[in-house]
Parts: structure tokens; sequence; C-alpha cells
């Protein structure tokens, strides 16, 4: 099941979002776990953690789920 991620800024670094939606504690596990797990973008793996993640952008995470980042307007 997707889950929808509503920012209310132009975008979210996929850092943020794996803080935010609880996967690590803090901002500096991001790099850590992105090389240890493979995480898809779009359908494509990104391990960057300053990775700018917009509406409309679809990203899987291992053991976790897929999100999917939308904003307050719908686009």
């Amino acid at each position: 099941m997707q889950k929808e991620i509503e920012i209310n800024t132009p975008f979210i670094t996929l850092g943020q979002l794996l803080k935010e939606e609880g996967i690590i504690g803090t901002g500096g596990q991001a790099k850590w776990f992105l090389r240890e797990n493979t995480v898809l973008v779009n359908g494509e793996h990104d391990d960057r953690r300053g990775r700018k993640l917009y509406a409309d952008d679809v990203i899987e995470v291992p053991q976790e789920g897929s999100f999917k980042i939308t904003t307050k307007s719908g686009n």
C-alpha cells in the first residue's frame, strides 16, 4: 500500500522523508541507511540523502513500503 506524504514546501529531501517517517532516528543516519539499503525514487536506485523529492515522486523503501509525495493543492 502506498502512503501519501503531503508537503507544504516545493520539495523535501530523501533524508528528511526517511526521518519524518520514522525509518531512521536522526538525519545523520540517512547516509548509512541509503548505503545499506536499496531505495528507489521513481523506479531508479538513489542513495543521495539530499535528493530533492517533488510532488508525484514515488519512493520505495525496503521493509517500509511505498510513499508518494503530494502537495495540498494536489499538484
